[in-house]
């Protein structure tokens, strides 16, 4: 409680806590400090179009101050803008859902749209800055960076409604995210494009499996899409310990009957068009062993109707882990050829 009119303020701090202030649609790291009679505190703020920023903040007079950033030559934030919408999944839930785009792209049902997102392990989605989204922004890409349940965005409940039997929230939130875009005139019916890795390549699986008619293309970077048959071999180095996130099929029958119903190579629907895939691994990946991959693109290529415009990619890094390419400069030369694909499939390959 505050101090009664006249007494001595306490010294042991302050009485309530104090919000760091921040930008929409930015998120904030705070550091340890080890100056304990400091009056400042020192995070890092950035977002989707801020590049990481060190700031001191005071509490007692709200003061903020620049400390450094990243620079980027030529770039010019004012070019672009950002919104954070709620999306009204199936089930009444709100799902936050950031939104990116050029000021001067407007919802007219034409743009190419990127939909990113991951939804698992409570890891929160932030919206970080990268510089290669600036390549998608200025070529009239509206992108769409989500928060769905599995990830730690909204507390633990959030990602409690998205694990074990509930994990079917996390896809269907991500579907109705990637509807919602196109639904509302921000990304045209045939030009979305969607990106996720590992878990977030099941994610891509179990969506394209919902919804293939929503997407032109997707990029499932060492995607987790055989999750059953893997979750069933407690030999495997890192089996056991993922129960806890996807339950124990080998103990439960219905845990069982559950992964079945969304593991992607268990569903890929017959006959049906799907979007063009390009599903990337590692050969070396002791995470998500890269005969998954390899299998759900045969299964792909043996279901699905075929269509040339439209086609069923893999590329396995012969030397490489989980995280791809090591070296700054391999890493960079990898990443562009993914964007470069899937820039290329929803037709924005000019900067606009």
């Amino acid at each position: 409680a505050a101090p009664a009119p006249g007494a001595p303020a306490a010294n042991h701090g302050w009485s309530a806590p104090v919000a760091i202030p921040t930008g929409e649609g930015s998120f904030v790291e705070t550091y340890p400090e080890g100056n304990w009679f400091t009056s400042r505190v020192v995070f890092t703020e950035q977002s989707i179009l801020e590049p990481p920023t060190q700031k001191a903040f005071d509490p007692r007079t709200g003061d903020i101050e620049v400390l450094r950033t990243l620079g980027i030559p030529g770039y010019d934030p004012s070019l672009y803008t950002q919104d954070a919408v709620w999306v009204t999944a199936r089930d009444g839930v709100e799902i936050p859902l950031t939104v990116v785009r050029r000021a001067d792209i407007h919802p007219d049902g034409t743009n190419p749209g990127y939909l990113y997102g991951y939804g698992s392990y409570e890891v929160s989605n932030e919206p970080y800055f990268s510089i290669y989204r600036l390549s998608l922004l200025d070529r009239g890409v509206v992108i769409g960076w989500s928060h769905i349940r599995g990830g730690g965005e909204l507390g633990r409940q959030w990602y409690d409604d998205g694990k074990l039997l509930r994990k079917k929230n996390t896809f269907n939130d991500f579907v109705d995210s990637a509807r919602w875009l196109i639904d509302s005139g921000w990304v045209a019916p045939d030009r979305l494009v969607a990106e996720g890795g590992s878990a977030g390549g099941l994610l891509i699986g179990a969506a394209i499996n919902q919804a293939p008619e929503l997407f032109r293309a997707v990029h499932a970077a060492v995607p987790f899409v055989d999750a059953l048959t893997t979750i069933l071999k407690p030999e495997l180095p890192l089996t056991v310990g993922e129960w806890e996130e996807w339950g124990n099929p080998v103990a439960s029958p219905e845990v069982y009957a559950y992964m079945k119903e969304y593991s992607p190579v268990e569903n890929v629907r017959e006959g049906v068009e799907y979007p063009a895939v390009l599903a990337t691994t590692s050969l070396n990946d002791i995470r998500v062993l890269y005969v998954e991959p390899t299998k759900w693109v045969q299964v792909l290529r043996e279901k699905t109707k075929p269509n040339p415009e439209r086609p069923i990619l893999e590329r396995i890094e012969m030397v490489a882990g989980h995280a791809g390419k090591t070296g700054r400069y391999d890493a960079w030369r990898e990443r562009a050829e993914e964007v470069a694909w899937m820039l290329d499939q929803v037709g924005a390959t000019e900067v606009y």
